[in-house]
């Protein structure tokens, strides 16, 4: 154990005394905040008004467009249904209007339905033309109910909205939108872990196939066993990981305190509200953000940020382990492309079903299975806990993991123990496979 604490010593001063170490703890914050900066500047641009043609010979929709001109709007309509469609056409070609909307003179209106055309250059963005076909859409109704003398105001009044009031069996009220708060809080801890993972695991191996590279690993490996060293390199660079998270959490701590302080800056959620508005707010909604606050205490807080940890360190010795092996069975960086797909999949695959599965049925098999399966546990299973998972499942889940974990450790230090001094060949699945049978 004192060999592998040394080895855990030695990549953690070696990591946390690298330059672009130092250079991106500190400079990472700044390159977030700048990035959140631009894309807030660029939501507050106005794209370009693209100018649109109609050519109505109908002369029941070019009003219902022109009423949509306004000064903020992304589309100006024109009326042109008295110049010649074939110079409209011409001026589409030009690129002097986006597109031509043409709507023909018809005898039934029946028959105007799969009439319509917009005629442009480019493929319109999807969202316009299902507009275009609401617009024309709604006024055709009208005039089917107008000609079949039908009162559309006593229609229109006829119609009803239905809203579905949540409970519990207990009695007691529920909320909507509850399960996509869920998925989000579980969804934002499986997402951590997977960086971290890329992350860190890319630095493991690009540890391993710089001492193999320098051939400092034939000194080290004369007196270390290859699972201590592997090990070692796996824990000491999950500390300067660890580290670099408790830095930024600090600097961002820091710079609301400077901001709130010395700028000048209300950092509180009601800055710059009138009072008058955030008494009317709490009286309308009070009573709502109570029952949201409710259900989010009522969530198993201490299961999910004590699973966190758990996962987040079996699922990174796990995937950290094959990072190792790999780096040592190549001997460059961009040889191990080709080993590297088969990894970063299963977490993709575990996003995924996060994502689409989980958050509509929890519970159900497919969630289930892949919250037990150990590459996509650590995803999946913090999606679903937040939802309430049996405690029974959960032990099961980690045991996997971390059973998988050992299982695959003694594996990788085959590996290890064979590549890390291999020179000039470049690895195959298949020699890979002969190097565990050594």
């Amino acid at each position: 154990m004192s060999i592998i604490s040394l080895i855990i010593k030695r990549e953690f001063i070696a990591k946390v005394r690298n330059k672009s170490f130092i250079v991106m703890t500190f400079l990472s914050p700044l390159l977030f905040v700048g990035i959140a900066a631009f894309v807030g500047y660029l939501s507050t641009m106005k794209a370009d008004t693209k100018p649109i043609a109609i050519h109505d010979e109908t002369g029941l929709f070019a009003n219902e467009f022109l009423s949509l001109n306004k000064k903020d709007a992304e589309y100006r309509y024109s009326d042109l249904t008295l110049i010649d469609i074939n110079f409209l056409k011409d001026s589409i070609t030009k690129e002097n209007y986006e597109g031509l909307i043409y709507i023909p003179k018809v005898s039934n209106n029946k028959d105007l339905e799969n009439k319509i055309q917009f005629i442009s250059n480019e493929s319109p963005s999807l969202s316009f033309i299902e507009n275009v076909q609401d617009i024309i859409g709604r006024k055709l109704t009208k005039e089917n109910f107008n000609k079949a003398h039908l009162d559309t105001l006593a229609i229109k009044n006829a119609e009803s909205k239905v809203v579905v009031n949540l409970a519990k069996a207990s009695g007691e009220k529920s909320l909507k939108g509850l399960n996509e708060i869920k998925i989000a809080i579980g969804g934002a801890f499986g997402y951590l872990i997977m960086m971290f993972i890329i992350i860190y695991g890319n630095m493991v191996m690009r540890s391993v196939i710089e001492e193999k590279t320098n051939r400092i690993v034939e000194i080290i490996i004369s007196s270390v066993k290859p699972f201590q060293l592997m090990m070692g390199k796996i824990i000491g660079t999950s500390l300067a990981g660890l580290l670099q998270f408790f830095i930024w959490a600090i600097l961002g701590f820091l710079f609301m305190i400077v901001a709130s302080t010395f700028l000048g800056i209300d950092a509180s959620p009601t800055a710059k509200i009138p009072p008058s508005v955030i008494k009317e707010v709490h009286q309308e909604f009070g009573g709502m953000a109570q029952m949201y606050v409710r259900e989010l205490w009522g969530l198993p807080i201490f299961t999910i940020l004590f699973s966190f940890v758990i996962y987040f360190i079996g699922g990174y010795f796990l995937y950290s382990s094959f990072y190792a092996s790999i780096g040592a069975a190549v001997d460059s960086e961009t040889d191990s492309q080709q080993f590297l797909l088969p990894i970063i999949m299963p977490l993709v695959l575990a996003v995924y079903i996060g994502f689409f599965t989980v958050i509509n049925d929890p519970h159900g098999t497919i969630a289930t299975v892949f919250s037990m399966i150990p590459l996509t546990s650590p995803i999946v299973m913090l999606m679903r806990i937040p939802f309430g998972v049996p405690w029974w499942q959960i032990a099961i889940s980690v045991t996997i993991l971390f059973g998988t974990f050992f299982f695959v450790v003694w594996f990788a230090a085959k590996i290890y123990r064979v590549g890390i001094l291999m020179y000039g060949k470049k690895p195959t699945w298949k020699e890979m496979y002969k190097w565990l049978k050594y």
